[in-house]
């Protein structure tokens, strides 16, 4: 691969509506982005067509799919045999995937350092979210530190800022913007329980923090539903 221009950024991109919105917000600032997913062994592997889709649709260089198998240690309704619940409840649920942002961020933080980026893009959010604990503003926060402390790029100068541009917004806000920013929200999965096509369970917690964000924004849902 070509040297990278000077502001460069890596984004994951899942293939959900949030990481959509972020990409959208990262080029916006005038970077030239690199989008990465990582195919963890989630069962709704839809969503990385869905992630082919957006890094397409919104200018990314380059869009590169990373493999980690956390379906090898399971823990998570989502990588696991293990019934996801419909909609949430109290605590953390059993859709939380031990780990997966860190690893994310990581190979994120990989990626960025070859490509001499000094910026990673994410987007998690602790507002209107299942209540995962790598989604908090603390998270995010220790990461970035610990990017600094691990990598040859920050050492010898080049310090390595992590974004999450909507940790603190609701789905509301979030769908806004995007709309803002010409995102097709058609074009994304964010459905726990999505089909080979995309198609959306309706009832899973995704779905219904989705077609809330929608309800409260006065935005017509484009999620196709099977």
């Amino acid at each position: 691969m070509s040297t990278p221009p000077p502001k460069s950024a890596v984004v994951l991109v899942s293939g959900g509506m949030d990481s959509a919105v972020v990409l959208a917000l990262a080029r916006e600032q005038g970077f030239t982005t690199y989008a990465l997913s990582v195919d963890y062994g989630q069962r709704h592997a839809s969503e990385l067509q869905a992630s082919d889709r957006v890094a397409h649709a919104l200018g990314a260089r380059a869009h590169k799919t990373v493999h980690v198998d956390l379906r090898s240690i399971g823990g998570s309704a989502l990588t696991d045999d293990i019934d996801g619940p419909d909609t949430g409840g109290a605590g953390i649920p059993v859709t939380y995937v031990p780990a997966r942002n860190t690893i994310m961020l990581s190979v994120a933080l990989g990626w960025a350092e070859v490509l001499g980026a000094c910026d990673i893009h994410c987007g998690v959010n602790a507002v209107d979210y299942s209540g995962y604990p790598d989604c908090r503003p603390e998270f995010i926060a220790a990461f970035e530190q610990l990017a600094n402390l691990a990598t040859k790029a920050a050492v010898e100068g080049a310090r390595m800022r992590v974004h999450a541009p909507l940790i603190a917004m609701s789905k509301a806000d979030i769908v806004r913007e995007g709309i803002r920013l010409g995102v097709d929200f058609a074009a994304t999965v964010s459905c726990y329980n999505a089909d080979d096509e995309g198609r959306a369970c309706a009832h899973c917690d995704a779905c219904r923090l989705r077609a809330d964000g929608f309800s409260a924004a006065g935005i017509p849902d484009p999620t196709r539903y099977r």
